[in-house]
């Protein structure tokens, strides 16, 4: 069984109905968007899509309901967004280009946040080739945003760093324009190490305004509770020799662990269905 058909199968995902993906990113620009993550066990995150089937629909691809995402972040070599996030400072930010594997479409993305603490996309579509690396045409695009969102960092003081893979399955309330997403079989590269999120957990992300959704209450039933945690932030504080411990690290040591390159495959041996 592959890994996409094992993590399909432990989280219950033919259970919701399927949305196409213009009606997904319809339901998503309905709203200004604050995110609430979660570590979730396995066995909860199946209760929880059981749960969501009724109201929420999931994004189907002609039949697919997982995508393998590939991210690669850059960051100033002294690791600039990586310290402002982790110093919580007002004026954050990331940059990354991002793959989305199976269909070959690759984005560069800057995420952002405002004055009141909701998270700002911008993305520009490029050819699946420049994933990794910024174009010229990439490099003009991160200049004006970064400068509009009074950031002082151009493209030319980036380099590549962390690189994060993952599944994720997408499921939209229609109606109300909310999103949560599963991410599992997710691993952290830099060079020869890696760091992976034990097989066991899925990040579970709510993506809605800024009152909590029901999927947020959904998961406090379950008895689980909003952790802080970035992806970028946990791959680099862990693969990254000489950083300060930080409270991101502290939290990433309970449920991931590191050492050599892993492929999905080895990550998802001894994992339990739910």
């Amino acid at each position: 069984m592959t890994p996409a058909a094992s993590f399909a199968g432990a989280l219950g995902l033919s259970l919701p109905r399927g949305a196409t993906l213009a009606e997904v990113d319809a339901a998503a620009a309905l709203q200004h968007r604050t995110d609430r993550k979660y570590l979730v066990p396995l066995g909860l995150a199946h209760r929880l899509v059981e749960q969501l089937a009724g109201s929420h629909r999931i994004l189907d691809l002609d039949g697919r309901r997982t995508t393998s995402y590939h991210s690669t972040y850059f960051d100033t070599p002294q690791l600039g967004a990586w310290r402002a996030h982790v110093q919580g400072r007002r004026r954050r930010w990331k940059v990354r280009t991002r793959l989305y594997a199976e269909d070959r479409l690759c984005r560069v993305e800057v995420k952002t946040k405002d004055g009141r603490g909701a998270t700002v996309k911008h993305a520009l579509r490029a050819p699946a080739a420049e994933y990794g690396r910024l174009s010229a045409r990439a490099a003009r695009f991160l200049d004006e945003v970064l400068a509009g969102s009074s950031i002082p960092v151009r493209a030319a003081d980036l380099v590549a760093t962390t690189e994060i893979r993952y599944l994720r399955a997408a499921l939209a309330d229609l109606d109300h324009g909310t999103r949560v997403t599963l991410d599992g079989v997710l691993t952290c590269h830099d060079g020869d190490r890696s760091a992976v999120l034990d097989p066991d957990f899925v990040l579970v992300e709510t993506k809605g305004g800024v009152r909590p959704a029901p999927a947020d209450r959904m998961l406090l039933d379950l008895g689980v509770r909003p952790v802080s945690l970035s992806k970028y932030l946990v791959g680099q504080s862990l693969l990254t020799p000489g950083l300060p411990d930080n409270d991101v690290r502290r939290l990433a040591r309970t449920r991931f662990r590191t050492g050599p390159q892993i492929t999905p495959d080895l990550l998802l041996e001894g994992t339990h269905a739910a």
